[in-house]
C-alpha cells in the first residue's frame, strides 16, 4: 500500500467519522439533522405572528412542501411563509404540508418563493 492508498483509506475514515457523529447526534436529538450543527436551547423559529386568530384570517391554502425532514425544517418553513405579510403558517410535518391562513388572497408564486428562499420546495 503506497502513501496515496493511506491518504485515501484516511480521508475516507475522516468522511465516516463525520457522517456517523452527524447521524448519532440527529438520532438523539443533539444536532440538527439538516446542517448537523449542535442544537442550541433558542427556538429553531421566530415568533408566531401576534394574531393567531384564526377568524381574522378568511383565507386558507394548502401546500405540499418537499424537503422538510424534521422539526426545525417545520420551522424554518414556517417563518418563511409568516413573514410574507398577513398571514399565519402551521405546519404538518407527518404530511408534509403547510396550512397558510392569509388576511387578503395569497399570492402563490410569493409563497413558492418564499419556501424555495429557505431551501424548501412547494409541489
Amino acid at each position: 500500500m503506497g502513501p496515496t492508498d493511506v491518504a485515501i483509506v484516511v480521508a475516507a475514515l475522516v468522511v465516516v467519522a463525520v457522517a456517523a457523529r452527524r447521524l448519532w447526534g440527529s438520532a438523539r436529538g443533539t444536532r440538527d439533522c439538516c446542517s448537523g450543527a449542535a442544537r442550541d436551547a433558542a427556538p429553531a423559529r421566530a415568533p408566531r405572528p401576534a394574531d393567531t386568530d384564526p377568524s381574522h384570517y378568511p383565507y386558507e391554502t394548502t401546500l405540499r412542501v418537499t424537503g422538510m425532514t424534521c422539526e426545525r425544517c417545520a420551522a424554518r418553513v414556517a417563518a418563511a411563509l409568516d413573514e410574507l405579510g398577513g398571514t399565519w403558517a402551521e405546519i404538518d410535518l407527518a404530511a408534509g404540508t403547510a396550512l397558510v391562513r392569509s388576511k387578503d388572497p395569497l399570492d402563490v408564486a410569493a409563497a413558492r418563493a418564499a419556501v424555495a428562499a429557505a431551501g424548501y420546495g412547494v409541489a
